[in-house]
């Protein structure tokens, strides 16, 4: 339990910070929305192509494991879309942006270090191999979701255009596309650019979690701590049970089972807020469900920390 205080305790100290210095008003509504900008539309962008542009990406290729997580993964986004449409009554859009935070789970800010202080650093393969195609391939089931019924209505014959514009404008997406372009390339930077990437890639979380503490004090969860309460509660629990039934059917190795349910039982990560605030939905439950999420992984990762053999 104090392993995992320690590695959640500054991810909201910093979440806290951003937080005060907009309840204080020493941090304005446009200078919250201008920090977002940054990290959502440029350092963040940089961090994955940093990762995609270093990673050994015939190393990673794990289908079992795939299968596994991401079974999971969207059976959450699944439920989370139903639940929210059919129980709370938001609309489609909202709905989808709901799915996302049970889609994405935070693979790299907490089921990383979890991971490493539970099984040591030899049991992080599987891990890397997750986190590898986690963010292009949520984005793109979130991007073609939203992008679908949003055009409800529209010409089927023109959605997979609309779907791949909306795709390829999206700074995240492009950032994942050239790491790849440059890993398979054999590419190498000056260092002086390289080192600037690098600064960039530092300020990217920290920048995101500051700046999601300023959007917290904004969208306060007036009237959505039911929507909230169960978004994380598929999150936490619904995704990790469903990847538990397909490892063991699956029979993956018992690290691939260990990193692959550890993942899926991590906090929504801060992508699920960066992508409602990309579409402009359900920004207030996923800035919200971030938060109590992480709170309450510290409990319920513990759980499943303790059932694994």
């Amino acid at each position: 339990m104090s392993a995992l205080i320690q590695v959640v305790l500054p991810v909201f100290i910093v979440i806290a910070f951003g937080y005060v210095a907009a309840w204080r008003g020493w941090l304005k509504a446009e200078a919250v929305d201008a920090l977002m900008t940054f990290a959502q539309g440029f350092a963040i962008p940089m961090l994955l192509f940093r990762s995609m542009m270093n990673l050994d990406l015939a190393g990673s290729f794990d289908a079992a494991l795939w299968a596994s997580f991401y079974v999971g993964a969207l059976t959450g986004f699944g439920v989370g879309i139903l639940g929210a449409r059919f129980i709370f009554r938001r609309t489609w859009e909202e709905a989808i942006a709901i799915g996302f935070v049970g889609l994405f789970s935070n693979s790299l800010l907490l089921g990383l270090p979890i991971t490493e202080r539970a099984y040591g650093v030899d049991a992080l393969s599987a891990n890397f191999a997750i986190i590898a195609i986690h963010s292009p391939f949520c984005y793109a089931v979130g991007i073609t979701a939203m992008e679908i019924v949003k055009n409800r209505g529209g010409s089927i014959a023109q959605l997979p255009a609309k779907v791949l514009r909306a795709m390829f404008r999206n700074m995240l997406i492009i950032g994942i596309i050239c790491g790849v372009i440059v890993n398979l390339s054999g590419f190498t930077f000056p260092s002086a650019l390289t080192e600037a990437i690098d600064l960039m890639v530092r300020a990217a979380l920290p920048t995101a979690l500051f700046g999601l503490g300023g959007i917290l004090f904004r969208y306060r969860p007036d009237g959505d701590l039911p929507t909230v309460g169960f978004i994380v509660t598929v999150s936490l629990i619904v995704h990790p049970l469903v990847v538990w039934g397909m490892g063991k059917m699956l029979g993956l190795p018992l690290s691939s089972f260990r990193s692959a349910v550890v993942t899926s039982a991590m906090a929504p990560g801060v992508n699920a807020f960066l992508f409602a605030n990309m579409y402009g939905q359900a920004r207030r439950v996923a800035a919200s469900a971030v938060l109590m999420g992480t709170a309450v992984s510290i409990v319920t990762a513990s759980f499943w920390l303790v059932l694994l053999p």
